[in-house]
C-alpha cells in the first residue's frame, strides 16, 4: 500500500493502522482457506480448527504486546497505548474479525475438498535409511539460509527505521526483496521437497512448513546481532521490550514464511503426481 502511494512514510501511525485494519478485514478469507485445507486434509475437529484460526495468533499477539504495554505504563513512557484503544481493539478482534471468520469457514467448508490426483496407500510405506542431507532437521536448517540472504539487507533499514527513528522511504525496492523472497522460500522448499520425494520420505507437510518457516530464526538471530552491536540500550525494561516487540515480528513472519513453503509444496506434489499415469 505504501508502494502504491496510499501510506506516506511521514506518517507514523498510519501504516499500523492499516495493519490493524487489514488483519480484522481479512479474517473471512483466513477461515475460507483454513477450513478448506482442513477438509481436504480429511479433519474432523472443525470447530477447534475455526477458534485456532481466529483466536491462536492474535491471542499470542495480544498477550505479547499487552505485557509490553504494561511495562511501559510502568515506566510511565508517552509511548504507552491508552486503556480505551487496547479495549478497542478487543472489540474488534471478537466483534469483526472472529465472526467474520466463522462466515468464511462456514463457506470453506461448504466447498468440496481439493481433489487429490492420486489415491493414496491405506497401508503406508516404510520409509528407508535416510542420509545426513535428506533428514528433517538438517533440511530444515538449509532451507531458511537462502530466503534469508535475499532479506537481511532491507532488514537491517527496516530496524534501523523502528528502533533508530530513521524514515524508511525504499517501499517499491522493498516491495521488489518481498517477491524474491516469495520466489526463493517457494523454490528452497519445492527443492528439498524433491529431493525428500525421491529418497522415498513422503512426510512432507510440516517439513515443508518448517523449512522456510525457518528464516524467522535466522531473523531473530540478526535481531539479536542488532541489538549487540548497533544499539546503545540500557535498562532491563528497555531490553525487555526490544524483544517483545521482536518476538511479534518473528512469530509473524514464521507463519508468514511456512505458508508460502507449505502451499507452494502442495502445488508442486499435486502437479507431479497429475503427470503420473496409474495403469
Amino acid at each position: 500500500l505504501a508502494c502504491l502511494g496510499f501510506l506516506s512514510p511521514a506518517n507514523r501511525g498510519a501504516l499500523m493502522t492499516c495493519a490493524v485494519v487489514l488483519w480484522v478485514l481479512l479474517g473471512t478469507p483466513a477461515g475460507y482457506v483454513s477450513a478448506r485445507l482442513y477438509k481436504t486434509f480429511g479433519g474432523e475437529k472443525w470447530k477447534t480448527n475455526v477458534l485456532l484460526t481466529a483466536l491462536l495468533c492474535p491471542g499470542i499477539v495480544f498477550a505479547d504486546f499487552f505485557l509490553m504495554n504494561l511495562i511501559l505504563w510502568v515506566e510511565g513512557s508517552s509511548a504507552a497505548i491508552p486503556f480505551g484503544t487496547l479495549v478497542a481493539i478487543l472489540a474488534m478482534w471478537f466483534g469483526i474479525s472472529v465472526p467474520l471468520t466463522f462466515i468464511g469457514a462456514y463457506f470453506g467448508f461448504k466447498k468440496p475438498a481439493i481433489e487429490q490426483p492420486v489415491r493414496t496407500n491405506q497401508i503406508p510405506r516404510q520409509i528407508p535409511e535416510q542420509s545426513f542431507f535428506t533428514k528433517p532437521i538438517p533440511g530444515i536448517v538449509m532451507g531458511g539460509i537462502l530466503p534469508f540472504g535475499c532479506i537481511f539487507i532491507q532488514l537491517f533499514f527496516i530496524l534501523n527505521s523502528i528502533w533508530s527513528h530513521q524514515m524508511y522511504y525504499m517501499f517499491g525496492f522493498l516491495f521488489l526483496v518481498f517477491i524474491i523472497l516469495l520466489i526463493t522460500c517457494s523454490e528452497a522448499t519445492i527443492l528439498l521437497c524433491y529431493f525428500h520425494l525421491c529418497a522415498e520420505d513422503y512426510h512432507w507437510w510440516w517439513r515443508s512448513f518448517l523449512t522456510s518457516g525457518f528464516t524467522a530464526v535466522y531473523l531473530f538471530i540478526y535481531a539479536v546481532h542488532y541489538f549487540f552491536s548497533k544499539l546503545q540500550i540500557i535498562g532491563a525494561a528497555s531490553t525487555i521490550l526490544y524483544f517483545g516487540y521482536t518476538m511479534i515480528m518473528v512469530l509473524i513472519f514464521f507463519l508468514f514464511t511456512g505458508t508460502i513453503g507449505f502451499f507452494a509444496c502442495f502445488w508442486f506434489v499435486n502437479k507431479i503426481y497429475s503427470v503420473v499415469k496409474v495403469d
